[in-house]
């Protein structure tokens, strides 16, 4: 069995370049919006972590899927309405642009929505 992968550089290096490329890109969209969230690995996939979880993704075969929990996907379920999901995640096809504008808006609401958490916690 393969060691899990300790950050977001090796778990990206694990794939064929192509991929690493999307990757990346969506590494970078998540990272501008929520500047403020730490990188790390989770559920063996990449997790950006604010307050909490705030998004992860992670390279399959044919898709990069997006998992911005549910009331993520809620929020924007007619703009996802394109593509394969389950309840808390999307599949982005790989032969397709990444929609990074769309990827924005859903980490710009996740961290609004963590945020609001923190404050109520507190």
């Amino acid at each position: 069995m393969e060691k899990p992968k300790e950050n977001i550089d090796e778990y990206i290096a694990g794939f064929p370049e192509d991929v690493q490329q999307k990757l990346q890109l969506v590494r970078a969209t998540i990272r501008a919006a929520a500047p403020d969230a730490e990188e790390a690995i989770k559920y063996a996939i990449p997790t950006f972590i604010l307050n909490g979880n705030l998004v992860h993704f992670g390279g399959f075969k044919n898709h990069i899927g997006f998992y911005p929990a549910p009331q993520g996907l809620e929020e924007f379920k007619e703009e996802l309405s394109g593509y394969k999901g389950a309840k808390g995640s999307v599949q982005f096809p790989l032969d397709e642009p990444m929609p990074l504008d769309l990827i924005t808006k859903i980490v710009k609401f996740r961290v609004q929505k963590n945020l609001e958490k923190a404050k109520k916690k507190k």
